[in-house]
């Protein structure tokens, strides 16, 4: 890293509710990259501006293989030790995403929202026989997400609790011990090796007997592999979506004008959901570390073979140089590129998905329970302060 900048400590304070550190902003207008000292690891650079951002997700000079292993820089304390679909570069990436890519596809998806649809409206039918108060987290944001990842993977429903307890270990913040998540990997790995052998036993219509299959008929991917997967999917698919809808319904409760022109036309939703997806910060720092394999000239400055680049997705969602009044929610926003699903061969497999899901939980809210309000001043609702991803601990209603 010689011949940059000095690199500062790491600049964004720890995340509050859904707002951005002010940081970001000047940050994206003087130094798009810039070199970082992280909490762990050492000097990185940190990739706050949108077109730097993209350059970095799209091109394989920034490799994900490298942090196996590695000490690199990070903000969190526990070093990756195995190899996933998340930390693999073409391609074996490649191979990999190929085999499941067919479970998320667009046609896929729309065959399966039927099936969401139903979910979604019988636990809005439980929150309105209950009677208000209701807490939208507990009573829709958690429930709806872990029942669309079991039907699809195949997993029991009646260990949905479990899935929860393992992914919130896994989102903790740098205040738990790596040990202890270790722990949480090796018991992921278990019961992923157990259903692996019961859909050996006994092949179904669910994901992962198709991976199942691919393992054993095709030789497509590793035992290893396939637990990895396996594992990745599950927990992919709980925490980020169901914090998301709690999000999103807090943005349109707590200005109660949005729910009512909503309301007025729920097509309008899809392009509600994207402009949510571009304005709400989802992740508490800058994410997933890249490793740079050559000299890469980034955002006027030179990235050594090397070092570590950590991209803030969130910051360029609200790059200037792309987004009009890019601090303001616009639920009537014309539709426009974001990442907040990432982008290049690592954009997310679920993001389909996880807009579908988004866009049923909503709909069913909006239809299902007119007069739906805030139980509490926003001022006056937890927030998670102890992970990776920003949510709320409760979402208390009234109708």
């Amino acid at each position: 890293m010689t011949g940059k900048p000095k690199a500062c400590p790491y600049p964004f304070q720890p995340a509050e509710r859904l707002e951005p550190d002010p940081r970001a902003a000047v940050l994206r207008r003087e130094a798009p990259v810039s070199p970082v000292t992280l909490p762990y690891g050492g000097e990185g650079w940190l990739v706050v501006g949108h077109h730097e951002a993209r350059t970095v997700l799209s091109d394989r000079r920034f490799s994900r293989a490298a942090l196996v292993g590695a000490d690199v820089p990070r903000m969190t304390p526990r070093m990756l030790t195995k190899t996933t679909i998340l930390t693999m570069d073409p391609p074996d990436h490649t191979r990999l995403r190929r085999l499941v890519a067919p479970a998320f596809s667009p046609r896929t998806i729309e065959a399966l929202r039927p099936r969401v649809v139903r979910l979604a409206e019988q636990l809005v039918d439980r929150l309105l026989d209950a009677g208000p108060p209701a807490d939208l987290v507990r009573d829709l944001a958690k429930p709806l997400p872990s029942a669309v990842m079991s039907d699809l993977l195949g997993l029991p429903a009646a260990d949905q609790e479990k899935f929860f307890g393992w992914a919130e270990i896994m989102v903790s913040g740098a205040g738990l011990a790596p040990a202890e998540i270790l722990a949480t990997i090796g018991e992921l790995d278990s019961y992923l090796t157990d259903l692996v052998a019961e859909r050996r036993r006994e092949p179904r219509e669910d994901l992962l007997s198709v991976l199942v299959a691919a393992r054993d008929e095709d030789d497509r991917l590793s035992e290893q592999e396939l637990v990895g997967i396996g594992v990745t999917l599950l927990l992919a698919g709980l925490e980020t979506t169901t914090n998301q809808i709690g999000n999103f319904a807090w943005h349109l409760l707590s200005r109660p004008d949005r729910v009512a022109w909503l309301s007025e036309d729920l097509t309008r939703l899809p392009g509600a959901v994207e402009e949510m997806l571009r304005f709400t910060p989802i992740a508490t720092s800058a994410g997933f570390t890249r490793v740079a394999t050559e000299d890469v000239l980034l955002g006027g400055v030179t990235v050594r073979a090397g070092d570590a680049v950590l991209i803030d997705l969130d910051s360029a969602n609200r790059d200037e140089a792309v987004y009009h009044d890019t601090d303001e929610l616009r639920l009537d926003r014309e539709a426009q590129p974001h990442l907040a699903f990432g982008h290049g061969p690592h954009f997310c497999l679920g993001a389909q998905l996880a807009r579908m899901e988004l866009v049923v939980a909503l709909t069913a809210l909006l239809e299902r329970v007119p007069g739906l309000r805030l139980a509490l001043p926003p001022g006056e609702l937890h927030w998670h302060t102890d992970r990776v991803v920003r949510g709320l601990r409760k979402l208390p209603v009234r109708w």
